[in-house]
């Protein structure tokens, strides 16, 4: 189940550090109060207890739900599909507000609380079948209804193993220190701060880092340079705040597509290699690139992409089967992609065709523009016609106006938003994406 010397550093954080050792007793002995039931979800705050939590539920034969938010509905609605589960936390309550500043929903039914002081059991090293489905990730419901994606060990063991390969120039032979600002609930978060410490010579952070102040206290807890694994919205948000970071091994980030420009700001500012990362619930992480500098995706040894009329299929040394990806891509003859889009993207008025993400970055590239998203209305007016909106968050010294005409200069007129919604933040979740559902509710609020 996990390699490494007995005595290696698995964990760190202000108090300290915890050994491989101790980590494999606090499995077995959480493994040993768990309830007799086929699936659990997660819900731990604390990385390391995530982390033991998701060892033993999966020692105990049991599966792990990852539901695509930790909101009391998203929740719900994974138990509705999986009724013989129950919760794990690290709290008294749930933890499923989805946002730090919110208040807590009530604890959900058959929940289970990790003592504050994790039981010990000594025994041998635990060991998994290698076809023991140890993971439901569920997506993001970005662009509809969450899809459930079943995770092996296997595939796990695979896909983890290549994540190693593709980081092993940023530590030699000494153990790499992680500090994520994602949720371990993600999948994107499972594969960089989870299963990477399991398999690999990887020491991760306990805490999830919020704020700016927050990430750098954290990264001065690690014993070296650190990776750092977040967001393009954290990763705005630290390159804006000032704030100054201890040296970076390296920057990793996903969820959602990286300017290059800041991409390259960000290389600047904290004096490092920013790599972006292509992956899915679906395929788990497949790709990478310096966005800085490239613009097409280097993917990993053994994963083949096959443009296909309704989007890109995946084949990877980890997957059972080729997975179907919404993202169009056009592959080059050395084997790199370039992203083109995604197939619920495009869309055609008067005989026209564009890229609702392309326009978004069209949006975002205008200067005061802070975060925005281009959409189509998910109603049609009384032409039948489903209109272009936007959502922006802006300065003030920049008007509606200015920022039209702006948009006028890089985008064709028929595609330029009848609907434009300023907001003091958009909806994101924990991982920065925008579900569907949030961003419908806020253009139908008329402002």
């Amino acid at each position: 189940m996990v390699r490494g010397d007995a005595q290696a550093v698995i964990a760190f954080g202000p108090d300290g550090v915890v050994t491989r050792a101790t980590f494999l007793a606090h499995v077995r002995g959480v493994a040993a109060q768990l309830p007799d039931a086929p699936f659990a979800l997660n819900l731990c705050e604390d990385r390391y207890r995530f982390l033991v939590a998701f060892c033993a539920v999966a020692l105990r034969g049991q599966t792990t739900l990852l539901p695509p938010a930790r909101t009391r509905g998203a929740i719900d609605d994974v138990r509705a599909r999986h009724p013989h589960s129950y919760c794990i936390g690290d709290r008294d309550h749930c933890g499923c507000d989805g946002m730090r500043d919110a208040a807590h929903d009530p604890t959900p039914p058959h929940y289970v609380r990790l003592p504050d002081v994790l039981p010990e059991l000594d025994g041998d090293a635990p060991t998994l079948d290698a076809g023991a489905l140890v993971a439901i990730g569920f997506t993001s419901g970005s662009t509809g209804v969450p899809g459930a994606n079943p995770k092996t060990w296997a595939g796990f063991h695979a896909s983890t193993l290549q994540n190693l390969a593709a980081l092993a120039d940023l530590h030699d032979d000494a153990t790499l220190p992680v500090i994520a600002t994602v949720p371990p609930q993600h999948m994107y978060g499972m594969e960089m701060s989870v299963l990477l410490p399991m398999l690999g010579d990887v020491a991760v952070h306990g805490a999830r880092p919020f704020f700016p102040g927050d990430i750098a206290a954290a990264l001065r807890d690690a014993p070296r340079p650190p990776l750092l694994v977040t967001t393009p919205v954290h990763l705005r948000t630290l390159v804006e705040s000032g704030v100054a970071l201890p040296p970076l091994a390296a920057i990793a980030t996903a969820t959602a597509p990286l300017p290059q420009a800041l991409a390259a700001e960000a290389e600047r500012r904290f004096g490092c290699e920013v790599r972006e990362l292509f992956g899915s619930t679906e395929t788990c992480i497949v790709a990478r690139r310096r966005t800085a500098r490239d613009t097409a995706w280097t993917p990993f040894a053994g994963v083949r992409l096959q443009p296909v009329p309704d989007g890109t299929l995946v084949s990877a040394p980890h997957l059972p089967e080729p997975r179907m990806l919404a993202d169009l891509v056009e592959v080059e003859s050395d084997g790199r992609f370039v992203l083109r889009g995604r197939q619920a993207d495009m869309i055609e008025i008067a005989g026209k065709r564009a890229s609702l993400a392309d326009l978004t970055r069209r949006l975002l590239a205008i200067d005061g523009v802070r975060d925005g998203v281009v959409c189509q209305l998910a109603a049609p007016d009384a032409q039948g016609v489903r209109r272009i909106a936007a959502v922006v968050v802006a300065d003030a010294a920049l008007d509606d106006a200015v920022l039209l005409e702006a948009l006028r200069q890089a985008v064709d007129p028929v595609f330029l938003p009848r609907r434009l919604r300023r907001v003091d933040a958009l909806p994101r979740n924990e991982t920065g994406k925008l579900p569907r559902a949030a961003l419908d509710a806020l253009l139908a609020d008329p402002g």
